[in-house]
């Protein structure tokens, strides 16, 4: 079996966003979710913060994966279309955190500090990947 890779951005963004999935579920399981364990809090609403908060780890798993087996692939239409959406689900993620804790606590903000620059960091590398070149196109170009 000959697996080559094929784009290295999408290979880090691919395990960095492996690595986000088991640490916000570290942390949630760790720090975010026992906090919940309160009696003041109803139990359907303890679930629903629960699988919201796993939600968002799935989701970086799944994007985990797909950006490990997209940095195998040589054709890049398809991928490059799949790459921008999760781009733009990133962005909108990033809106989201930020938006919603300067409406709650305009002093909070530097708390999302470390999130915002890990998903710009994760934005970039699979920006920088989209912009990559097939080896046959570079071949061919006059530069």
């Amino acid at each position: 079996m000959n697996v080559k890779v094929r784009n290295f951005y999408y290979l880090i963004a691919g395990v960095l966003a492996m690595l986000f999935a088991v640490t916000h579920a570290w942390n949630g399981q760790s720090a975010v979710l026992p906090t919940l364990d309160v009696r003041a809090i109803s139990m359907d609403t303890r679930t629903v913060f629960t699988y919201v908060w796993h939600i968002i780890t799935a989701e970086n798993l799944i994007f985990g994966i797909a950006f490990i087996f997209m940095s195998l692939q040589s054709e890049r239409s398809g991928i490059r279309f799949a790459a921008w959406m999760i781009v733009s689900i990133l962005i909108f993620r990033l809106l989201v955190i930020v938006g919603v804790t300067a409406f709650h606590d305009l002093s909070a903000l530097t708390d999302t500090l470390i999130d915002s620059i890990a998903i710009a960091i994760y934005v970039a590398l699979i920006l920088f990947g989209t912009r990559m070149k097939r080896k046959q196109d570079r071949d061919q170009s006059p530069l």
